[in-house]
């Protein structure tokens, strides 16, 4: 076959495969691009994952301190509420003893004795001492008069003396350290819920980083079988055009030694033909 007839059949074979050429190159480079996008997508949320993991580890330090906190805090509140059992307890039992020897020394009741010296002064004023009863009454009045105020003193008096400031003391100091336990908890459980929330993000931008990366491997799959399918067209393409080239080259030689065989005749003086002569010109 010569130049010709290959280029009948490899011309309009060479117009298709470039068609499909130029189809898997443009597909081939939109695979890529599509590779390119979700890479950059999985790269922003892997940086984004990272830095949320570093702000769980943050929130975890906070929590753990915030937990130890609450623990220490506890065993504060713990002895505060011990040290004002304490002080109830030995109050109950001071009051009792207080009672006890209220009730042994101090006499009549105040009000007992602010009422006998009512009567004596109803009785006075009626009349009823008079002369030397006068001097009775008054005795008797000075008498009641100095019960009275002992005894009103040892009703004032506080049975539970310095026990009752300590008692006050102590209820504060316990309510204060139930407070800081409290805020303490608080503390800790704020920090806990922002890592779990955090972690959360995580976990939930990591599903997007794997799909992401799943785009990856399908893109990058299929620009490879575009790629593999370009090559091959373009081998095909060059095989012919190598074939063809070939082929020209090889006409050209036999070409070459027709002429120079013709040059040849001519010089020793033989007739050459019409054709012959063309051929020479051509050439």
């Amino acid at each position: 076959m010569d130049y010709s007839e290959v280029g009948d059949i490899f011309n309009p074979l060479s117009e298709k495969i470039n068609l499909e050429l130029t189809n898997n190159k443009e597909q081939r480079d939109e695979w890529n691009n599509r590779v390119r996008k979700h890479l950059d997508k999985r790269n922003e949320i892997n940086i984004q994952v990272k830095e949320l993991i570093s702000e769980v580890q943050k929130q975890k330090i906070v929590r753990d301190a915030a937990n130890i906190k609450v623990k220490e805090l506890k065993e504060i509140r713990f002895e505060k509420s011990e040290k004002l059992k304490l002080i109830r307890k030995e109050m109950k039992e001071k009051m009792g003893d207080k009672e006890n020897r209220t009730n042994k020394k101090s006499g009549p009741d105040p009000r007992r004795i602010k009422s006998e010296m009512d009567k004596l002064e109803n009785m006075y004023e009626r009349g009823a001492f008079s002369g030397k009863k006068e001097k009775e009454f008054f005795n008797k009045m000075k008498k009641l008069s100095r019960d009275y105020k002992e005894a009103k003193k040892v009703v004032k008096e506080d049975i539970f003396g310095n026990l009752k400031k300590n008692e006050r003391e102590a209820k504060y100091s316990q309510a204060k350290a139930h407070d800081n336990v409290e805020d303490a908890v608080r503390n800790a459980q704020e920090a806990h819920d922002l890592m779990m929330e955090l972690s959360e993000e995580v976990d939930r931008l990591r599903e997007i980083a794997n799909n992401a990366q799943m785009e990856v491997t399908i893109s990058k799959r299929e620009a490879d079988i575009m790629h593999s399918r370009y090559v091959v067209s373009l081998r095909c393409i060059h095989s012919m055009q190598d074939l063809l080239k070939e082929i020209t080259t090889e006409e050209n030689e036999e070409e070459k030694v027709e002429v120079s065989d013709l040059m040849s005749r001519l010089m020793s003086g033989d007739t050459l033909s019409t054709d012959e002569l063309m051929s020479l010109q051509r050439n």
